[in-house]
């Protein structure tokens, strides 16, 4: 066994490889960029280099940097995780080149399967069954002829890479040139190779997908299958193991061309062969990942098995357990909780986490993350992975439920609402899902955050009230002196005053009347006495009328997290004496949603553009936003030019002029 690995990766999965390692007595290195310098990982390592700037090509992406750092700190091998460089043949292959071993398949093995169009020649070539299309290399003209002869609709993919990058669904032929472009230039970006390949689009499919692997010794074995139907943007968001409400037959037959696939390419180290089922009952492969997946906790979960420590044991030469030694017990659940905002296309939330709990003493949770830490434009928006075991699936969805409703992330948003409603929703509950479940049950599951009711309200007001009252603001010595007080005491008058929050960009005035031991707050639909019992940093319980209620109160500047019954509501303080500027938008100002960079601009200064009109591309977080015109008007500026930097969220983009279009 290995006395030292270097970690090529951050975030949750490098802290779960270091757990393994350390129970397997490895000592471990990390690496890491700027971004990333006071990030979990590089405390928990034995060890921790820094290679670069936070951009991922100038980091994580850097062969050159990670092996020097690997031969400058005594590391024996080198685990990539997943993502970055975990499918990369070059870099498996200057590993080995440089005396230091890659844990993972070999870089030719890698090559093969990375490319979809060899794969697939190679598996219609070993008897499994893959999903017509086209997979030779033709100009866009000739793809485009290709696609007319599968028939629509077709499915343009990467050739390298995964993750849904570089993947267009196209209905007809009208939209067949666009989308090549933009999965072209997004696998380009994603993985430096634009090659594309074409699939028959199969209706209403089921994501299924087993977990094998392969020693150096000759034997492969499978670890069961996962169902990872329930996507966005063909990114996976909930997994299962095992995959439910398959027959023996199809179970069966899953699980033998899976390992015919391994063994056709002598298949080394952690694996994923995927699959397509259909309707009928049909099964396609469409892809392997030559690596650890985001999801392998699910299979960790129903097997007892330590996929980490197995692929330690194979890269130092140990040998597999016997197939008749894998058995799987109960149902799992995995949720992926990401920075981002379903209500707004699944846009990124960049910012920094003000607050975090999360039940990790109950349920396993893995993630990377930390109060003060930023979350940054530059990786994938997956923040935490949320963990369930239980005797079986309603158990499991139960468990989630609870997992989900006990997390809280502050500062940034969170798809956690998101993924509540889709565990709640009654077709996942009786397992009919398949890839288009969410486009399918949009309308309940894309929908506005949660208006706060008005105990969320009293909260916040309560917090604000009590907060300016604890000890510690001390102005006077005087221990009777009038300026210790913090309420709206005046001389002759009534304590009243009035509290200004903003709750769904709209500022509601809350009356107060200080009373002896509490207060009336006077809402605009209700009024109430209320009282607080006890203020403990975020922590506040307090009655309303006859009604008790326990929140979390988080405040940062004149944002306002509160967490109560199992919900996140996010509101605004609001000074009165504070002049608010006007709205960018209001003035004409498109402002950025969030940090990136522009891909494309489409329009010109002078245009006159009708509302919805595509303005420019920008690209965050590894996924692609397109920013449209908010209104009818003329197209006074452009601030940004292709491959400009946006730094910051709020920035102009461009501004517009209101006009009346005829």
């Amino acid at each position: 066994m290995f006395n030292k690995i270097l970690i090529a990766n951050r975030g949750e999965i490098a802290l779960r490889i270091i757990r393994s390692a350390e129970q397997l007595g490895i000592r471990t290195v990390a690496v890491f960029s700027d971004a990333d310098k006071f990030s979990p990982h590089v405390v928990s390592a034995d060890e921790a280099i820094h290679i670069g700037a936070s951009p991922a090509p100038q980091s994580y992406l850097a062969f050159d940097k990670i092996i020097a750092a690997a031969k400058r700190t005594g590391a024996e091998a080198i685990h990539p995780g997943y993502g970055f460089l975990s499918e990369n043949a070059d870099f498996a292959a200057a590993c080995e080149q440089a005396g230091v071993c890659f844990i993972g398949p070999p870089a030719n093995v890698i090559r093969t399967m990375g490319s979809k169009r060899d794969a697939k020649a190679l598996m219609a070539k070993s008897g499994v069954p893959i999903v017509p299309g086209f997979i030779g290399d033709l100009s866009n003209e000739g793809l485009e002829a290709e696609a007319e002869k599968i028939g629509y609709p077709v499915l343009i993919k990467a050739s390298a890479g995964g993750g849904g990058r570089g993947m267009r669904l196209v209905q007809s032929g009208n939209n067949f040139a666009a989308a090549l472009l933009s999965a072209r230039r997004e696998a380009k970006s994603a993985f430096g190779d634009d090659s594309i390949l074409l699939e028959k689009y199969i209706e209403s499919p089921r994501h299924i997908e087993v977990q094998v692997f392969g020693d150096t010794h000759g034997n492969i074995i499978h670890l069961f299958e996962r169902d990872c139907s329930v996507q966005r943007r063909y990114q996976k968001l909930i997994e299962e193991a095992p995959a439910s409400q398959l027959t023996t037959a199809e179970q069966e037959q899953i699980q033998r061309a899976a390992l015919t696939a391994a063994e056709a390419i002598g298949y080394v180290g952690a694996g994923t062969v995927e699959f397509v089922l259909d309707e009928r009952g049909d099964v396609y492969f469409i892809e392997m990942n030559t690596r650890l997946q985001v999801e392998h906790p699910v299979t960790e979960m129903i097997t007892g098995q330590d996929l980490v420590a197995l692929q330690l044991r194979i890269a130092s030469g140990g040998t597999l357990p016997d197939q008749s030694d894998i058995c799987a017990a109960g149902h799992a659940i995995e949720v992926r909780l990401c920075a981002e905002d379903s209500a707004r296309d699944f846009a990124p939330s960049i910012g920094t986490i003000s607050h975090l709990t999360l039940p990790e003493r109950r349920y396993r949770v893995d993630h990377g993350i930390a109060v003060g830490l930023d979350v940054s434009p530059y990786y994938d928006s997956m923040i935490a992975k949320l963990i369930v075991c239980a005797e079986d699936r309603a158990a499991a969805i139960k468990h989630a439920i609870r997992a989900l409703e006990q997390s809280e992330v502050a500062g940034i948003t969170t798809n956690r609402d998101f993924l509540l409603r889709i565990l709640a929703h009654p077709n996942f509950a009786t397992a009919r899902v398949d890839t288009h479940f969410i486009d399918r049950h949009q309308c309940d599951l894309l929908v506005a955050p949660p208006h706060p009711d008005a105990s969320a309200i009293v909260a916040a007001v309560l917090f604000l009230l009590t907060s300016r009252s604890q000890p510690g603001n001390v102005i006077s010595s005087e221990p009777n002196s009038p300026w210790h007080r913090r309420d709206a005491f005046r001389m002759n008058l009534p304590n009243n005053e009035q509290v200004h929050i903003n709750v769904d960009d709209v500022t509601q005035v809350i009356a107060v009347e200080h009373l002896e031991d509490g207060f009336l707050l006077k809402l605009a639909q209700t009024s109430a006495s209320c009282f607080v019992d006890s203020l403990n940093g975020a922590e506040i319980i307090f009655r309303m009328d006859a009604e008790r209620f326990s929140a979390r109160v988080v405040a940062t500047g004149a944002r306002m997290d509160v967490f109560l019954g199992g919900r996140q509501y996010v509101l605004g303080y609001q000074d009165p004496l504070y002049a608010e500027t006007l709205d960018d938008a209001a003035a004409g100002g498109l402002a950025a949603p969030m940090p990136g960079v522009v891909l494309e601009v489409f329009v010109e200064v002078g245009q006159v553009l009708t509302a919805g009109t595509p303005i420019m591309l920008i690209e965050a977080m590894k996924i692609e936003h397109t920013i449209t015109a908010p209104f009818d008007g003329l197209l006074n500026e452009i601030c940004f030019k292709a491959g400009d930097q946006i730094t910051a969220e709020g920035i102009p983009l461009a501004v517009m002029e209101p006009t009346a279009l005829s």
